[in-house]
């Protein structure tokens, strides 16, 4: 973390200084030019001559692409390809040859095989999709899916082999939430973590998942992304959020027509190296109960106007789909589950909106498999491992402890691109849970996966944030509350946060550490002036309790920007731990060593400088 200083209003934080870590356990960066190694093409859309005497049946080939120009010609089909029309999944024969049942409204996709790579348009989105809507979408603001006619001749999808998509060790970045609302948050994305992305190469043979709310409704953004992806350096996948809506749709089954159109199917699959990825829709747009959904569900489902809203669900046609792909992958395979809304998270416990009615479901079909599902929506960084539970999981769905990690990716925008626009040319968008804007990376290793957090704009080192949460803070953040409810008059600031008196010695004064990917089985030890390090608390235990909320569960760097600034408040998270600093501290300079070590046992160290003084 840089040293600079932070002004916050008449308030100074001075970040802690991170120090040099142990190596990250991942594997190396690939070092190879993507621009020089992408294979960019299309799928083939062959037309008939005449009007197919069965326009039941879809037929055509999977074929590698030896020359690239995306024209089957005569090359070799290849055998063992899943196919899908989004309802029946079938597997290419010998000759790379398959037939689909048809029906109007249907997107026709491939599972990318591991060791091929799909070609990439010039905005590193994959072509391996197409959308049959002969007549095209009802009248949508934003366009949806062009008329696309008769049915074609044969639908072809190329590919070529690649080493990239074949190694066993692979990175892949999962981005939560672009969700621009105009060009300026655009420009926002690409000043921060577009930018980071610019300049890794580790990631090309997975490349980037984009989990939804790529932009903020207004749909004819999409371009300006795409623009984006461009800069990367990797295929870049999306799936479909609540604010990647067509909002005028007239029913579920054209409320994504717009992100069909102009990025990818509403749900699909894909391998690379060991592992299998599944990008569901887990949107349900207008909103629908179901027999199976929690109850009281439907009091959830429209605004008070009545208006249509949106739930965590997926439907009964995506879910036996989701059935029929996993049957046609091995056993030893990592499964990588992908949606927009989390199947479960910690941040919305208690909602059943902004969680996935079929959980439990889910969690059936994986059984016994190597799995992680990931997810963005909340706006926080969540790393939950395998037996985390809390008692809204338990109310809801009567879950007793996940059976395997569900991460929860943060957002490129943070919070929704507020607070402070710093030097580099973007916000400093601290989230609910205190997290800083950043993306995930599965660095995976055959069907073993390790995960990291990467903060916008700085290395992997940067994984903790510290303050101190003191009595006069305590009372600040309640009369900060108070005049921001109603302001009159000056604001009530807080001059020196690192700064304390024996009265907040005496009246409990703790150290707090935010260890962004920070989950159960990380520990955070505390040495004060070169004292022995001692172990820090962590303030939500995941054993089945209730969310703990307030200001004693705050990050109070967070919070002293948040409310001088706008934003979240960040009062709550799984990922914090407080130190109890000693009452008899001495007067004067005061230094604190953190050493945060994950679950795989990686160690960050941070060090926090502080001052006592006898008197406030």
């Amino acid at each position: 973390m840089s040293t600079a200083a932070v002004v916050v209003g008449a308030l100074t934080l001075v970040p802690a200084t991170a120090a040099p870590t142990q190596p990250q356990d991942q594997p190396q960066a690939q070092h190879q030019n993507w621009d020089d190694i992408a294979y960019r093409g299309a799928i083939e859309v062959v037309q008939a001559e005449d009007t197919p005497e069965d326009d039941s049946v879809l037929t055509g080939k999977v074929f590698i692409d030896q020359d690239r120009d995306s024209a089957s010609d005569d090359e070799a089909g290849l055998a063992g390809v899943t196919v899908t029309n989004g309802r029946d999944v079938v597997r290419t024969d010998d000759e790379g040859r398959y037939e689909l049942p048809v029906f109007d409204n249907m997107t026709v996709s491939i599972t990318q095989p591991s060791g091929y790579q799909v070609p990439v348009d010039e905005y590193n989105v994959p072509q391996f999709h197409y959308n049959h809507l002969p007549e095209g979408s009802p009248e949508l603001r934003y366009g949806g899916i062009e008329p696309t006619g008769p049915l074609p001749g044969a639908i072809n999808f190329p590919l070529v082999e690649s080493e990239l998509t074949a190694e066993a060790a692979q990175s892949c970045v999962i981005a939560g939430d672009l969700q621009t609302y105009d060009k300026q948050e655009v420009e926002y994305a690409r000043a921060g973590a577009i930018k980071d992305l610019s300049e890794r190469d580790d990631y090309a043979g997975c490349g980037t998942l984009f989990v939804g709310d790529v932009v903020g409704d207004d749909l004819s953004l999409y371009p300006d992304i795409k623009e984006l992806t461009a800069e990367t350096n990797g295929p870049a996948r999306f799936l479909p959020g609540n604010h990647d809506l067509d909002f005028d749709a007239p029913s579920a089954a054209h409320s994504f027509d717009t992100f069909r159109e102009q990025l990818a199917p509403a749900y699909y699959s894909y391998d690379v190296g060991d592992m299998h990825v599944v990008a569901l829709n887990t949107v349900d747009y207008p909103c629908t109960a179901a027999e199976d959904s929690p109850e009281g569900i439907e009091e959830h489902c429209a605004d008070p106007e009545g208006s249509p809203s949106y739930n965590g669900r997926i439907s009964d046609e995506q879910l036996a789909w989701l059935e029929s792909d996993l049957e046609n992958v091995s056993d030893d395979k990592l499964i990588v589950v992908a949606g927009h809304i989390g199947l479960l998270n910690y941040a919305d416990e208690s909602s059943p909106v902004h969680q996935v009615d079929q959980v439990v479901r889910v969690h059936e079909l994986l059984e016994g498999r190597e799995a992680v599902t990931v997810a963005g929506h909340s706006h926080s960084i969540e790393n939950l491992k395998t037996g985390d539970d809390v008692e809204g999981w338990r109310d809801l769905f009567g879950i007793e402890g996940i059976p395997f990690p569900h991460i929860t990716a943060g957002a490129i925008s943070g919070d929704w691109y507020s607070g402070e626009v710093g030097e580099d040319g973007y916000p400093t968008a601290i989230g609910r849970d205190g997290g800083r804007p950043g993306v995930v990376t599965l660095d995976v290793e055959g069907n073993e996966f390790q995960e990291r957090y990467t903060v916008t704009g700085e290395s992997d080192e940067v994984q903790t944030q510290l303050s101190l949460n003191s009595p006069t803070f305590r009372e600040w953040f309640d009369e900060r509350q108070e005049w921001n409810d109603d302001p009159a008059g000056e604001a009530p600031e807080l001059d020196e946060p690192l700064v304390l008196d024996r009265a907040d010695l005496a009246d409990g004064t703790w150290l707090t550490t935010n260890f962004f990917m920070g989950s159960t089985g990380s520990t955070v030890e505390v040495a004060v002036d070169g004292a022995p390090a001692q172990e820090a608390t962590r303030t939500q235990q995941m054993e089945g309790e209730d969310v703990n909320v307030g200001v004693e569960y705050s990050d109070p760097y967070a919070i002293a920007q948040q409310l001088v600034h706008g934003g979240s408040l960040a009062d709550r998270s799984m990922h914090l731990w407080r130190f109890d600093l000693p009452g008899d501290l001495e007067a004067g300079a005061h230094t604190a060593e953190v050493t945060a070590t994950d679950s795989y046992g990686r160690e960050f160290t941070d060090v926090l400088e502080f001052e006592v003084v006898e008197e406030g």
